[in-house]
């Protein structure tokens, strides 16, 4: 469904641009002026190209930093887990070496 919608929606976008096209294209000016208006609609729809995709750049770069944020946060909290851990297994195994000196004893 989402396919066929924005397939649709490209649709609609070509037509109104080829019509606008074709439009100023057929208008009685002068073809100095028509060559105008073709170029500064150019200019407006790649200006808002720009802005769309400086838009989904930011929104993507803003995505990338709290992704790596996270992973930053999450490699902090596994060391310091891993070092309680590791602190827990010498403290033991201490304690083992202890009982076991004990136990020859």
């Amino acid at each position: 469904m989402r396919s066929s919608n924005s397939n649709l929606a490209l649709g609609l976008l070509g037509g109104l641009a080829a019509g606008a096209v074709l439009g100023i294209l057929l208008a009685p000016d002068k073809g100095s002026s028509t060559r105008k208006k073709l170029i500064d609609k150019g200019h407006d729809y790649a200006d808002g190209l720009k802005s769309k995709y400086d838009s989904l750049l930011g929104a993507v770069s803003k995505k990338y930093e709290n992704l790596y944020q996270d992973g930053e946060s999450m490699l902090a909290d596994g060391k310091s887990k891993f070092n309680d851990l590791k602190s827990e297994g010498k403290s033991g195994l201490e304690t083992a070496k202890k009982e076991f000196s004990n136990m020859k004893a």
